[in-house]
């Protein structure tokens, strides 16, 4: 693997209603159903604008709270409406502390659209109020 590997070159994917200045999306984890029409932030979708080989997710958890577990959901989102999930897990991160998901290979015959990132609450009330960073790379 060692000369294929090395040139691996990866991109990090815009998040769709970032502002272009940063690719790393910075989210509190919020209660649903605050407001009538307001949704929690849990979502993010990267925009994928060329094609790429593989995609890796990354998150960092900016606050803890050692006894809730947040689930992280990941989805490759394609052009033709369908979704593929490629994390699922709960975890209690520490602060600080980055985790990589992946990398997911590309699905042949799919055109990747986006990149999906939710990190939920769930049921768990220690879980809001929880600050964390993510953000998702194109690699080829």
């Amino acid at each position: 693997m060692g000369g294929a590997e090395a040139q691996e070159r990866c991109t990090f994917l815009q998040p769709i209603g970032g502002d272009g200045s940063s690719p790393i999306v910075s989210k509190s984890v919020g209660r649903g159903k605050v407001m009538p029409f307001t949704r929690p932030n849990w979502n993010t979708d990267f925009i994928v604008d060329q094609p790429f080989s593989s995609y890796k997710f990354f998150f960092t958890a900016n606050s803890s709270d050692p006894k809730a577990q947040y689930p992280v959901e990941g989805f490759m989102k394609f052009s033709d409406g369908t979704s593929l999930q490629v994390i699922n897990e709960s975890m209690s991160p520490p602060i600080g502390t980055g985790r990589m998901f992946g990398p997911f290979q590309a699905v042949p015959g799919k055109q990747a659209s986006q990149m999906n990132f939710k990190v939920g609450a769930s049921n768990d009330p220690g879980a809001l109020g929880f600050s964390y960073r993510i953000s998702v790379q194109g690699c080829n």
